[in-house]
């Protein structure tokens, strides 16, 4: 999308730490100028203080409305904004906690529809703007015991999905990532495999390297995530016995 990010304004919203805090090195490695928001005001100070350009911090609930669009308000015109906050817990049908599965929906894509709606109103007035949403892998087809999950990442991916078929003819920008297991304190609750386990800096790097480019969405890594998105379309009697056998 861009020769030069200098100067550039981004939004990144759930920048505490993983995927968020690399990105904003990523960013600011390349000159762009970005503001950090989460709920952690001390977490979120020290990912701005280790980072070589400008940044600045907004801490903010993603299931408050009203804070995220006084956020948005406050920090003024951005270029783009980018979502990556999210809450897990490893469970599905047979454990189903209604606390947290709520949780999860509030976060994970509640929280982009209200992100979404705090920017893109001035994006399409003005014509101009970058929304990139995070999804998952988990987001291609339906998995044993993480259904709450998964049901929120197939929400973004749809999101994503249908904001870009309404904008990609006008000069707001969408794009989707749907990253594999990335090392974090989210994949740290799991107590089972995890193939192909990236660290965050190299998952930010996949996901910088789209947002400079033109195509819509991006899987990573490749070799892992064709599995899920071949799978997609298989048939039933076949999907579920083979990514549904250990359930």
């Amino acid at each position: 999308m861009f020769e030069n990010w200098t100067g550039k304004r981004y939004w990144l919203i759930g920048a505490s730490d993983g995927l968020g805090a690399a990105l904003a090195r990523q960013l600011s490695n390349v000159g762009a100028e970005v503001i950090l928001s989460a709920r952690d005001e001390t977490a979120l100070q020290a990912v701005a203080d280790s980072l070589p350009g400008r940044a600045s911090i907004f801490p903010v609930d993603v299931t408050d409305r009203a804070a995220l669009e006084a956020a948005a308000h406050h920090i003024g015109e951005i270029d783009g904004m980018v979502y990556l906050a999210g809450v897990y817990w490893p469970f599905g049908a047979k454990e189903w906690n209604s606390e947290q599965a709520e949780a999860m929906a509030d976060v994970n894509f509640t929280g982009a529809m209200r992100a979404v709606g705090a920017v893109l109103p001035t994006f399409v007035a003005r014509d101009q703007g970058h929304i990139v949403i995070t999804s998952s892998l988990t987001a291609f087809g339906g998995l044993p015991g993480a259904a709450p999950y998964v049901a929120t990442k197939a929400g973004l991916m749809g999101l994503a999905e249908s904001l870009h078929a309404d904008l990609r003819n006008s000069g707001v920008k969408v794009q989707l990532v749907n990253p594999g297991f990335i090392k974090t304190r989210l994949t740290a609750k799991n107590d089972f495999a995890m193939p192909a386990i990236m660290e965050p800096e190299k998952a930010a790097h996949e996901v910088f390297e789209h947002m400079c480019g033109d195509t819509f969405s991006r899987s990573f890594p490749f070799g892992f995530s064709l599995l899920f998105r071949f799978g997609r379309f298989l048939p039933s009697w076949l999907y579920f016995p083979v990514f549904a056998r250990n359930s």
